[in-house]
């Protein structure tokens, strides 16, 4: 996948993503995965810490200090993580401090569309790898004041999200569910 830059933003559909190309004779090559949203998502995100530095500016600790105390990533690869998820166009540096320069990251409008994803996580984690009293942290939602509960719910209808409810329709060209079509 091509890395985003201003010349290329993450949006931008890149004709250089090895992806998806075609092999000698126009047969699709076996080492060429799927084209996928979910994978060039996780090469963007996916990488250790990332969701980490994600989860703390959306919790308001946007601060490199705080990210290191708070996820415990080696500050190297914390620095790279948040030039990664800056050039992205995930995060937004913002300065705090003249003398001595100093930023505070904060998610994006784009960060801000990921929290959803992190709130499902957190709730899988609580429900299969903890029980109700070691939850490590509880989120509320303010307007009815429970703890929130995440779905995933179909915009069109309002109904939640079943599995058994989904049907998979490939857009691209020589891929079926299944995998790449036979030719």
């Amino acid at each position: 996948m091509a890395v985003p830059t201003p010349q290329n933003p993450p949006n931008a559909k890149t004709a250089q993503d090895p992806r998806g190309e075609q092999g000698p004779g126009g047969t699709r090559s076996p080492k060429s995965p799927r084209p996928c949203s979910i994978a060039d998502t996780l090469a963007l995100v996916g990488e250790k810490y990332s969701l980490l530095v994600l989860r703390e500016v959306c919790l308001g600790n946007g601060r490199f200090d705080q990210l290191v105390r708070n996820i415990g990533a080696p500050r190297d690869v914390l620095t790279t993580r948040l030039r990664r998820l800056v050039d992205a166009g995930i995060l937004a540096r913002h300065p705090y401090s003249e003398r001595p320069p100093r930023f505070e990251y904060r998610p994006t409008a784009a960060g801000l569309e990921l929290e959803p994803a992190l709130l499902t996580l957190m709730a899988w984690g609580d429900r299969h790898l903890r029980t109700d009293d070691d939850r490590p942290m509880l989120i509320e939602h303010d307007t009815c004041g429970e703890v929130l509960a995440p779905a995933v719910t179909c915009r069109a209808c309002g109904e939640e999200v079943r599995h058994a409810e989904l049907s998979a329709h490939p857009q691209t060209p020589g891929w079926t569910v299944a995998g790449p079509a036979e030719r």
